[in-house]
């Protein structure tokens, strides 16, 4: 009985312990977040819609290159 009891004190000043470092921590970690916002971001998303135009169009490309040179071979 006697271990059981230390075990649980041991337990409870470790919790408080923590709760008492953890309140002393969250104020600065929540003031280092406000201090530094989050980066603008770098595009507007035109610059992804132009790049899926191009590699749509590349397809097209190669597609429409495959296809007639398939018409061509075939009619020899």
């Amino acid at each position: 009985m006697q271990a059981s009891k230390h075990s649980f004190g041991f337990g409870v000043v470790a919790m408080l312990a923590t709760l008492i470092l953890a309140l002393f921590l969250m104020p600065a970690a929540v003031h280092a977040q406000i201090q530094s916002p989050a980066p603008a971001p770098s595009s507007d998303g035109s610059s992804l819609d132009q790049g899926i135009a191009y590699v749509l169009m590349l397809l097209a490309l190669v597609l429409t290159y495959i296809i007639h040179s398939a018409e061509i071979s075939s009619s020899f």
